[in-house]
Formats: structure tokens, C-alpha cells, sequence
């Protein structure tokens, strides 16, 4: 008896070894692996990343330069869009005319001659929708990406999502945004964004800057020659440095300064 009662303990300690071995993987249990869940994890990202609507920026959307009190610029700048200024009067746009290849509204009948155009009805439309987008941009929640680079982005490829900093962001050395065209970039900075001067923006992929929107609650600073890419939605001013550029947008809650600057509409 003693032999047999070995034989039975052998024989169950085997089973026993060959149902550990063979216990199922199951997803969403305790005995879910960690690829698996890290898999799981990418997918729920990409699924969310693509369902990330652009900002809507409405009957602003005509403009390239939007600004509630006043456009500066430095001789001479080469702007491609409709530019406009309200509720300040026309006389603090000091773009000239044959700097801008498109329109400047103003409210009132003032402002740059002879090309000015005024239309206060369009521009409390465009202004009061580019305050919407703004809060729109400023309210979108469960980022992608938090803080990424602790505030310094130098050196990073950036792909389609939202992103969130809750402090200042510097753009130091050059960046990549890389997706398709139709994926959407939302950038949202509680502080001043800067960026270094020389320092480029390069879109990869087939990425558009119209489909790219930086949404800030401070200052911004694009430093001397440097180039910009996407829709700035600012509640404080923009400022280019001497000799930089933008494929994209610039809308001031503030003022928009510009020193030499080349700005183009995206298609």
C-alpha cells in the first residue's frame, strides 16, 4: 500500500505541474499577460487618436492673421491671407497694402490705404469664432500625452494626438509632426510657448498644418528665422522675431507682432 499510495501522489503532483503550465491566457483577467495588455493598450490609443476631431475655427478660418487689438510689423512683410483687427480701430493694423496678398478688413475707415475694406459685421463674426475655437481647443481632456519632454519638445518626432502641458513650452532644436493628412494635432500649453531662433518645424507623412492647432494660454515667440507650422490660438500675443515664418494661422486674443516675417495661409 505504501508503494501505491507513492505512485497516486506522483501521478497527481504531474497533473497538477501540467495544468499550471497549460493555464489559459484570457483577456481581460488576472491572467492577462503584459504583451497582451500592452497591445491592448496601443490599440485603445490609436482608437482614440482616431477619433480626434479637429478645431472647428468657423468664419475665422478665412483669416491668416486674426487680432483683437492690433497687427505691428516691421518693413517689410509677406503675408499670404486675409488679415483683420476688431474691436480695435483699423488704425492699429500697420501692415501696408503691397505687403498682403489678400484682404485687410477693418471695423472702421481707417486703416491701411487704399486696400483696406471695412466690415465690422465680418470680423465680430471671425473674432467671436475664434474665441469659440480657442475654448474649444482649451476644454479637450484625456490627453495623449502629458507633459511630454517635461516642457522641452527639441529633437522629438510628434504623432497625431492631443497633447497637454501644464506649464511653459520650449521648442529648442528642430521638431518633426508626422501623420497622415487627414490626422489632427491638438497642442495645449497653460503657459508661453518659444521657440528657439533657426529652430524649423518639418511635417512628415503627409501631415497638413491646417489640420495642426496650438492652443495657448500665454505668450508666444517664434525666434528669428525661425518656421512655424499649424493654427495658433492664442489668448495672449504672438510675436515673430526678425525674419521667421508660419505655414498656418495666427489668432491673438491680444496683439500679433510682426519683424520681417513671412505668413501663408495653409491650403
Amino acid at each position: 500500500m505504501p508503494i501505491v499510495e507513492m505512485l497516486l501522489v506522483g501521478v497527481l503532483s504531474s497533473c497538477s505541474a501540467d495544468t499550471d503550465s497549460a493555464e489559459p491566457v484570457v483577456a481581460n483577467s488576472s491572467y492577462e499577460t503584459t504583451t497582451l495588455t500592452s497591445a491592448k493598450q496601443s490599440l485603445a490609443a490609436e482608437s482614440t487618436i482616431s477619433e480626434l476631431k479637429g478645431v472647428n475655427l468657423g468664419f475665422a478660418e478665412n483669416f491668416v492673421i486674426l487680432s483683437k487689438t492690433g497687427i505691428t510689423d516691421v518693413y517689410k512683410s509677406d503675408v499670404t491671407g486675409d488679415v483683420g483687427a476688431s474691436p480695435i480701430t483699423g488704425a492699429a493694423i500697420l501692415l501696408k497694402c503691397y505687403e498682403v496678398t489678400g484682404t485687410i478688413y477693418t471695423v472702421d475707415a481707417a486703416g491701411p490705404l487704399p486696400c483696406r475694406v471695412t466690415n465690422a459685421t465680418r470680423l465680430t463674426t471671425a473674432v467671436g469664432d475664434m474665441q469659440t475655437a480657442y475654448t474649444d481647443a482649451a476644454r479637450r481632456s484625456n490627453p495623449d500625452f502629458l507633459n511630454l519632454g517635461a516642457g522641452s519638445i527639441g529633437g522629438k518626432t510628434l504623432t497625431p494626438g492631443l497633447y497637454t502641458w501644464t506649464s511653459d513650452l520650449l521648442i529648442p532644436k528642430d521638431i518633426t509632426i508626422s501623420g497622415s493628412p487627414t490626422d489632427v494635432w491638438i497642442f495645449q500649453v497653460a503657459g508661453n510657448l518659444s521657440m528657439s531662433a533657426a529652430v524649423r518645424i518639418t511635417l512628415a507623412g503627409g501631415a497638413q498644418a491646417k489640420n495642426i492647432f496650438w492652443q495657448t494660454a500665454g505668450l508666444v515667440t517664434l525666434g528669428t528665422t525661425s518656421h512655424f507650422e499649424g493654427n495658433i490660438l492664442s489668448q495672449t500675443g504672438i510675436n515673430l522675431k526678425t525674419g521667421a515664418s508660419i505655414n498656418g494661422r495666427m489668432m491673438a486674443q491680444t496683439a500679433v507682432t510682426l519683424q520681417m516675417n513671412t505668413v501663408t495661409q495653409p491650403q
